[in-house]
């Protein structure tokens, strides 16, 4: 019983593995913005992998505001919770709460019934680039990472890369710092995060969501880190918007390079 199991379970895993060392779209934090925009693009007909460093994908949901796990939502957002079938309570004055855990877990089970692979603990640590092109990412074990071992990576391509891994947005500032690449933003460089302004980071968050470079795109917090927004603090309005407007984004560029 335990070799069967164990063999199961390697056997399971590599199949999915291999099967996602190519895919349409590789998108790096497993947050809402990032896993709203892997169902859509999923739900497309597109093959989406994430990856996620830490062990439970799901982002800043599960703590809610400051450890009270209940977030805020606008009420214009509540078509998106009836379409995942997530609960929500009206606070009366344009806006409604919602359970962050039961938000979180339905995120991540619409994206992964729709056909999107998740990979949790995996780290990207890298961009792969070819032709002035984002054509992939180089991932590791984050704890390989954490440890400081000296393994080399392994590389998953992809025609598209979305950063989604909210406020440093990681991928972005390798690209900027590494690669030396121009980005698409009033200064070419990543312009860095704002305090708190709920209001403008709401809004801004959605305006933000853009392509960056040829091949790479971001959403979320690490949109707004990279055009210099505002950071909004325990409301997920934007972030769900965010993570819809970049699968749109992509789509349309996908389809027209294939064209």
């Amino acid at each position: 019983m335990e070799e069967q199991i164990s063999k199961s379970i390697i056997k399971s895993f590599f199949a999915k593995l291999e099967d996602s060392l190519s895919v349409d779209v590789a998108i790096v934090g497993a947050g809402p913005s990032g896993l709203i925009a892997a169902k859509e693009l999923a739900k497309a007909g597109r093959k989406v992998a994430v990856f996620e460093s830490k062990l439970a994908p799901g982002g800043g949901i599960w703590g809610g505001g400051m450890l009270f796990n209940e977030i805020v939502l606008q009420e214009n957002i509540i078509p998106i919770l009836d379409e995942y079938s997530i609960r929500h309570t009206s606070t009366g004055d344009g806006y409604v709460t919602a359970d962050a855990v039961e938000v979180a877990s339905a995120l991540i089970y619409g994206a992964v019934h729709e056909g999107v692979r998740i990979f949790n603990t995996v780290r990207v640590e890298d961009l792969a680039m070819r032709d002035e092109k984002v054509c992939g990412v180089v991932i590791n074990w984050n704890p390989v990472a954490r440890l400081e071992m000296h393994v080399d990576p392994l590389v998953i391509t992809s025609h598209a890369v979305l950063d989604g891994t909210g406020h440093p947005s990681e991928l972005i500032n390798l690209a900027s710092s590494k690669a030396g690449i121009t980005l698409d933003t009033p200064t070419g460089r990543v312009m860095g995060e704002k305090p708190m302004w709920m209001e403008n980071g709401e809004s801004s968050t959605v305006i933000n969501t853009k392509r960056l470079y040829p091949g790479l795109y971001a959403s979320g917090m690490a949109a707004n880190n990279a055009m210099g927004g505002f950071r909004m603090g325990p409301i997920f309005g934007g972030m769900f918007l965010s993570g819809k407007k970049v699968a749109g984004l992509i789509l349309d560029d996908l389809q027209a390079a294939s064209a």
